[in-house]
């Protein structure tokens, strides 16, 4: 079965094609270190060793872009030793271990950051439905946010993580960006599809200067605002190949916008966004959603829309889910 079959990419090599997808859990201390309980929650998850990957739950790189409470910290570096232990229980369980690195943007709340959301543009976020008005960022702010996600990214290599995830999905900062619906700017980070990814360039760039050559760098492609005005097929297809040109290891595609999960749910639901992508890069794309069956994994795989397939929902909701599939898989 092809999703047994390893997979030898330039940077990481992944012993099956099964990953975990980052799902947040809200089991990081008030600190937003790593707790007792989110120690044991992933050591449950990932027991088994069956996940080739295990991509860990976005951690906020500074306390305006924090999504929502008990969220994983990343800001500083009294988050490095607390997130060493972690990288030991997901490798300890063989499976190769990588952290998601966010900012919330317009998606933060008020009451949680202490003061107004930040956005590219001052245009209240589609995808929630109680968020403020979000303060337009300055050029030199937007420079700071691409240094914190750089210095973010050096934080998630000195805690032992076999690579780092850059967010731009699900209606956070970097995906405000992207899509037209919400970057709204006339400067050097607004316009075209060109300026709208300038942002996510330059991270990659300064985070590439961080980690080193050999690192691995993932990123998490929001394809589809799941609205007539928002992003295009073709833009999406041209940001893909601009990252994968600056240095982007593997991509990771899902819903952008307003579109996190979709009302056609069977297994790979994605699977048309992530197909163009997918036939255009030359680096691995992951896609995640509607697994509900072993079977599920192998039926997306054959399809070809993707290389690796993120089993979520069902992981999450029961811990023995992989066990009893893919031993269900093997004995049949």
């Amino acid at each position: 079965m092809k999703m047994f079959e390893e997979l030898k990419a330039k940077n990481i090599n992944f012993k099956n094609r099964i990953i975990m997808p980052p799902m947040a859990s809200s089991k990081a201390d008030e600190n937003g270190h790593i707790s007792k309980e989110i120690l044991d929650y992933y050591e449950e998850k990932t027991s088994h060793g069956l996940f080739s990957l295990v991509i860990v739950e976005h951690n906020f790189i500074d306390s305006l872009g924090q999504a929502s409470e008990r969220q994983v910290s990343i800001a500083d570096d009294t988050s490095i030793e607390g997130l060493k232990k972690l990288a030991k229980v997901i490798k300890g369980n063989g499976s190769l271990a990588v952290v998601q690195i966010n900012h919330a943007g317009s998606s933060a709340r008020k009451d949680l950051i202490g003061q107004s959301p930040v956005g590219p543009s001052e245009i209240k976020n589609p995808s929630q439905k109680q968020v403020e008005l979000p303060r337009e960022l300055t050029i030199d702010e937007i420079k700071d946010i691409e240094d914190k996600f750089a210095d973010a990214a050096l934080r998630v290599k000195e805690a032992g993580f076999d690579g780092v995830e850059i967010h731009s999905a699900h209606g956070y900062l970097l995906n405000q960006f992207l899509s037209p619906l919400t970057n709204k700017r006339e400067d050097e980070y607004g316009g075209d599809i060109k300026g709208r990814i300038k942002i996510h360039l330059e991270i990659i760039k300064k985070v590439r200067e961080k980690v080193g050559e050999d690192y691995p760098i993932f990123l998490r492609l929001g394809v589809g605002d799941g609205k007539e005005a928002g992003l295009s097929q073709k833009d999406a297809v041209y940001a893909a190949k601009a990252f994968e040109k600056r240095g982007v290891d593997v991509l990771d595609i899902s819903g952008g916008m307003c579109l996190y999960f979709s009302d056609d749910d069977y297994p790979g639901f994605f699977d048309y966004l992530s197909k163009p992508i997918y036939d255009e890069v030359d680096i691995p794309v992951i896609l995640t959603g509607g697994v509900k069956a072993g079977k599920d994994i192998e039926d997306i795989l054959k399809r070809n829309v993707c290389d690796l397939v993120g089993v979520g929902r069902a992981v999450f909701k029961d811990s023995n889910w992989m066990e009893r599939e893919i031993n269900s898989l093997m004995e049949n």
